[in-house]
């Protein structure tokens, strides 16, 4: 092996937990500070604690609101586009002046 490309490693590392639990391990850093551990993670104690995911439902909800938002003001021009449209259509089917004249001279025989 080469030398000194390698981490430090420290024998005896400490994982810091929120609920104040300590576990010592070896690591590459000489301390770590983390939110959940086994000792307090529902999974493993059985209790219904209250965990901070509020945070990912928060960011479904933004990123659902912004979705249906966008989804509404692109109703709304294709809506405005359609009633643009057809009054276009209208406008549009205005007859020459020579077939006007010659469909009255026609009605007047």
């Amino acid at each position: 092996m080469k030398n000194d490309i390698h981490p430090k490693y420290y024998p005896e590392a400490k994982i810091i937990c929120a609920c104040g639990n300590i576990i010592t391990t070896g690591s590459t850093k000489p301390e770590m500070r983390v939110e959940v551990c086994s000792s307090c993670h529902p999974f493993y104690t059985g209790k219904k604690r209250l965990i901070d995911s509020a945070g990912q439902l928060d960011r479904f909800k933004k990123r659902f609101d912004k979705t249906t938002r966008i989804k509404a003001g692109v109703a709304k021009k294709q809506a405005a586009k359609e009633k643009k449209r057809k009054t276009k259509l209208v406008i549009t089917k205005k007859v020459s002046k020579k077939k006007t004249a010659k469909k009255i001279a026609s009605k007047k025989k």
